[in-house]
């Protein structure tokens, strides 16, 4: 734990605002919580920077109203994805503070104790992402890809349908490209816009190749391919419609970006 926030800790302690097992749970938080269902991971936000996510393919609404009220308990904010809407209209009765994104298919509740990230407002996030669709047919993914991103803490921008076809629709939008820690594009065709988009930032790209297109894009895996032979040395590839993965990364890469800015600003 940081001593900043051990600090804080203590000063509730001796100011009566804590008891004395409060604060001793609070020092020492538990690692995993069994809710009969999963075991869940209390301790990743700590070892991993961020707090366990819930995949919500294959499990029932009861499993995940434990898991997400576990998370809650804890300060951690929930993130689940991939899940349906009958899944998030139960969950929704449970849980009013959620929100669904039917288009990403992804469910987060806000935590008193955790920064959500924000649309725009850098001052207040922790560092800064664009995602960018090659077209409208990747939105899926681009938003399952924001919704983690702001997730992370991060000021997310997303810039859509700027796709090779017509060029002059990205480079409209450097300037705000070239202000971001981290760049997540989603294309599926031929998967060619992480390399165009590479070219022209000092920021890490990842690219998030999608299922899109006709059937010799064999699944997304044509932009798979063409993503992993990328001559922009900038560019990093995840897994086929993985706008999780990508929005992760970006996040994680924009958190530590902003910790080092701020170091400095400090200094």
């Amino acid at each position: 734990m940081h001593p900043q926030k051990i600090e804080q800790l203590a000063s509730r302690l001796l100011a009566g605002e804590l008891s004395v097992e409060d604060f001793v749970d609070r020092i020492n938080p538990p690692m995993t919580e069994d809710v009969g269902d999963a075991q869940v991971d209390l301790d990743r936000h700590r070892r991993c920077g961020f707090s366990e996510v819930v995949f919500s393919q294959g499990k029932t609404v009861a499993a995940m109203e434990k898991i997400f009220d576990s998370l809650l308990r804890h300060g951690a904010e929930v993130l689940a994805t991939r899940m349906l809407p009958e899944q998030a209209a139960e969950l929704l009765a449970t849980f009013p503070a959620g929100r669904y994104n039917a288009v990403g298919r992804t469910f987060r509740i806000p935590s008193k104790n955790i920064h959500a990230g924000h649309e725009g407002d850098e001052e207040k996030s922790a560092g800064c992402v664009a995602i960018i669709t090659a077209g409208t047919s990747d939105m899926p993914v681009a938003e399952e890809a924001r919704e983690t991103a702001l997730w992370t803490g991060a000021t997310v921008h997303l810039i859509q349908d700027v796709g090779v076809a017509g060029p002059h629709r990205l480079t409209a939008n450097l300037p705000l490209l070239q202000d971001s820690d981290a760049i997540v594009v989603v294309a599926g065709m031929e998967g060619a816009l992480p390399s165009v988009v590479g070219g022209y930032v000092d920021c890490p790209v990842i690219a998030v190749p999608t299922s899109v297109g006709y059937g010799a894009s064999f699944g997304g895996v044509a932009a798979l391919l063409g993503m992993l032979n990328s001559c922009a040395s900038n560019v990093a590839v995840v897994n086929i419609d993985a706008g999780f993965k990508g929005g992760y990364m970006a996040g994680l890469i924009a958190k530590n970006a902003a910790k080092t800015k701020n170091t400095r600003h400090e200094q």
